[in-house]
């Protein structure tokens, strides 16, 4: 039924400066670029910014996982840059680690690394 993650939408109340953050976050320039919404290539994924708020709400009511290769460098990274750890890495089972921070906008953002 699900096949893969496709596209993971932010809503953020400045886009240029959601842009910004994610371009550093990232390293990728966005292949889609006007004021209405950003669209990140990311592997294949889409990680879109959209400006439109009405009837968002800041929050912890989602959270889509990407994953890393080092968790720990993209959480230092992450950190670095502004965001906020909201749950710190943890082990859920084998070599399987999450996290999850969250961008200056309020979005979490998760984490995952390992096999």
């Amino acid at each position: 039924m699900l096949n893969k993650l496709r596209t993971v939408i932010y809503h953020v109340d400045d886009i240029i400066k959601a842009k910004d953050w994610y371009i550093q976050l990232t390293g990728i320039q966005p292949y889609f670029d006007e004021i209405f919404y950003i669209g990140f290539d990311i592997n294949g994924c889409e990680l879109g910014l959209d400006p439109d708020t009405n009837n968002i709400e800041k929050g912890n009511h989602h959270v889509a996982y990407w994953s890393v290769d080092d968790i720990a460098e993209a959480v230092a990274k992450a950190e670095s840059i502004g965001a906020v750890i909201i749950s710190p890495i943890q082990n859920v089972g084998g070599n399987i680690e999450v996290a999850i921070v969250a961008d200056p906008f309020g979005n979490n953002i998760g984490l995952i690394a390992g096999a």
